[in-house]
């Protein structure tokens, strides 16, 4: 009995799936810490809130258009940066991001005023873009569709780690309040930011830009993968979705763009606001037990991120596992307005594994669709446009509350624009086969 030979062109499976393993084993774990600390310094400014306040005497409305600030440059800066990366490299490019970045955060310590609070906080937002953008391109370059959505399933593991082991850890820096005279959010800011700074110099000796010059791979799982890499933007290129005009022109992306600014708004809205609301339910200051509190719901997001995500990559069913994740996050929102505090936490679990399934399965849908230029500006794009999302959440939150004199009535916003982004993932018609043939591929992993 024979066997039919591979294609010409198609890499050996078995080599490409140790290829994604060694590459997954060495990268991914490195590409988490970066995003925690990204996401630690971009909502950290959560748990500094009350204390925050209490020192400078900046207002709610001031404190929620300065959180929310961060985005506008963030936003403006990302599509730039993301095609810089694409040009030059990840390894130069996401260090350059961190270092600066990071230094900048740390710079808060020092904002003991509207003004300095508001400058900070936009340059933050410049420094720090492209960063999450250019972190899915450089998966793109990679992991070929098959291992993307468990891939990025867990990248998305930075977030709740973030918030899980940095909210003990900013609560602990809160409580050292009066070491070395500086005030403990101080500390915070301080510790925080220097930490990101280290992390993005041990970036720049640390990742390696493409499968082709990864000396650390056997020269057979560079070759398989290099491969497969190249066959997929082959595709792309022939249906003439690799250049930047493309992309921007089109209405794909305002779909996509569209749902990921509503995701944000409930994402956001939940970070930044996790610790006050955690707060009001035990009746107690933010500090340690604040911070313990709040990291039940993100440890509850990790154990979702390790198999819904790839669930839905392998089922080809990414479409309805994105619709019951977003809506997880409407209705856990919803109960947690209206429950008792054990019920209420158990409530922002339901939210939170929404929010972090949610978003590695969306991105399998722009990544798979656009190649070359178009990736890295169409993912820039998108992650700028989505990200609005986090200028909008605390502003409106902030006024829907004052308006209706309830901090429900904030919550219900966030669960409505949960709800909107589940309605709009139900039109993303990502191709006759596309699902298809994801489902064929893994079933060859």
């Amino acid at each position: 009995m024979t066997t039919t030979p591979p294609a010409s062109g198609t890499p050996d499976e078995a080599v490409l799936d140790r290829a994604i393993r060694r590459a997954t084993w060495r990268l991914v774990p490195f590409l988490i810490l970066m995003y925690m600390m990204a996401y630690l310094d971009r909502a950290n400014i959560g748990f500094a809130k009350q204390a925050y306040q209490a020192t400078t005497g900046v207002s709610d409305a001031v404190f929620a258009f300065a959180a929310g600030i961060f985005f506008l440059t963030y936003a403006a800066f990302e599509v730039p940066s993301n095609l810089v990366l694409h040009r030059i490299g990840a390894r130069v490019w996401m260090a350059r991001i961190m270092v600066t970045w990071g230094l900048i955060a740390a710079a808060m310590a020092f904002a003991h005023g509207e003004t300095s609070f508001l400058v900070i906080r936009l340059l933050l937002g410049a420094a720090e873009a492209g960063f999450f953008p250019g972190a899915i391109l450089f998966m793109t370059y990679w992991f070929p569709a098959k291992a993307r959505g468990r891939v990025m399933g867990l990248f998305y593991f930075g977030s709740p780690l973030a918030l899980m082991l940095g909210g003990p850890a900013s609560g602990v820096l809160l409580d050292l309040d009066g070491l070395f005279g500086l005030h403990g959010w101080q500390l915070m800011f301080l510790i925080e930011g220097l930490l990101a700074s280290l992390v993005g110099i041990w970036a720049y000796f640390y990742l390696t830009d493409r499968p082709s010059e990864a000396q650390w791979m056997p020269a057979d799982e560079r070759e398989a993968l290099s491969r497969a890499i190249a066959a997929e933007e082959r595709e792309k290129q022939a249906a003439g979705r690799v250049g930047l005009r493309a992309v921007l022109t089109d209405p794909r992306l305002l779909h996509f763009a569209a749902i990921y600014f509503l995701i944000q708004i409930s994402g956001y809205g939940v970070a930044f606001y996790l610790p006050t609301q955690v707060g009001a339910l035990l009746d107690v200051k933010v500090g340690l037990l604040v911070g313990l509190v709040s990291a039940i719901p993100w440890a509850c997001a990790i154990v979702a991120a390790t198999f819904w995500p790839g669930l839905a990559v392998r089922t080809g069913y990414r479409r309805s596992f994105a619709f019951v994740s977003l809506l997880g996050i409407a209705a856990g929102l919803v109960i947690s307005a209206n429950a008792s505090p054990a019920i209420a936490i158990a409530a922002l679990c339901l939210t939170t594994m929404g929010i972090i399934t949610s978003q590695p399965i969306f991105w399998t849908f722009p990544t798979g669709y656009f190649g070359g230029a178009a990736a890295a500006g169409g993912i820039a794009a998108i992650n700028a446009i989505g990200n609005l999302g986090g200028f909008f959440a605390p502003n409106v939150k902030t006024a829907v509350e004052e308006g209706f004199q309830s901090s429900a009535a904030g919550l219900y916003v966030l669960a409505a624009a949960g709800l909107g982004a589940a309605l709009l993932v139900t039109l993303l018609r990502p191709g006759p086969r596309a699902d298809v043939k994801l489902r064929e591929a893994t079933a060859r992993a």
